[in-house]
């Protein structure tokens, strides 16, 4: 299976964010998208996740697809704790969905992080929150915007074998500014410029 984008465009109070962007994506494989800031990498994925609409261009292959996401911001609830975000992202019982979140979670976090509230979270905590949570709900196809931002080299290299682990046979795209990330994720990098 694959994902079609052809000749996608966007633009901004005209000035132009994606022009004529072109690629073919996989599933079953992991991308970085590349570039600096402002080329356009968020606002790729906000039209993929359907957030917003390019001005021109098209995506085949998406109709029917489960997504799963990270936004380069945290959007998790913040007066519950980590369980309760994850319980809540997958169908079905919050209750019965807890066990479960928090056996997923403890792959990340520390046990006594689990039951306090995620305003009560460092940044790096919340960002591992989000991960299991957009990996929670089965899915066909993850975006993550800079995922792993706020992680020191442990909990990262610890993310990414968990992203591995849950992601076989999805489409992965991460959105990233770090090179090193292209090997660690055995990822096929795009460059938007």
């Amino acid at each position: 299976m694959e994902l079609n984008v052809t000749d996608l465009s966007k633009a901004f109070d005209s000035r132009p964010v994606l022009e004529h962007v072109n690629l073919t994506l996989t599933f079953g494989k992991c991308y970085c998208l590349m570039g600096p800031s402002g080329s356009g990498k968020t606002t790729f994925s906000r039209i993929l996740l359907g957030l917003e609409q390019a001005d021109s261009g098209a995506i085949e292959g998406l109709k029917g697809k489960r997504l799963g996401v990270v936004f380069q911001e945290d959007r998790l609830c913040e007066d519950v704790n980590s369980i309760q975000n994850v319980a809540m992202a997958a169908s079905g019982s919050v209750q019965k969905n807890k066990k479960r979140a928090a056996k997923e979670l403890l792959r990340l976090l520390p046990e006594e992080s689990l039951s306090r509230p995620v305003s009560t979270l460092s940044g790096g905590m919340k960002r591992r929150v989000s991960i299991v949570r957009a990996l929670f709900p089965p899915s066909d196809l993850l975006v993550m915007d800079e995922p792993f931002s706020g992680l020191d080299e442990e909990a990262k290299l610890a993310a990414i074998r968990y992203l591995a682990e849950k992601s076989s046979g999805k489409l992965v795209i991460v959105i990233t500014h770090q090179e090193e990330d292209i090997a660690l994720l055995n990822a096929v990098p795009i460059r938007l410029f």
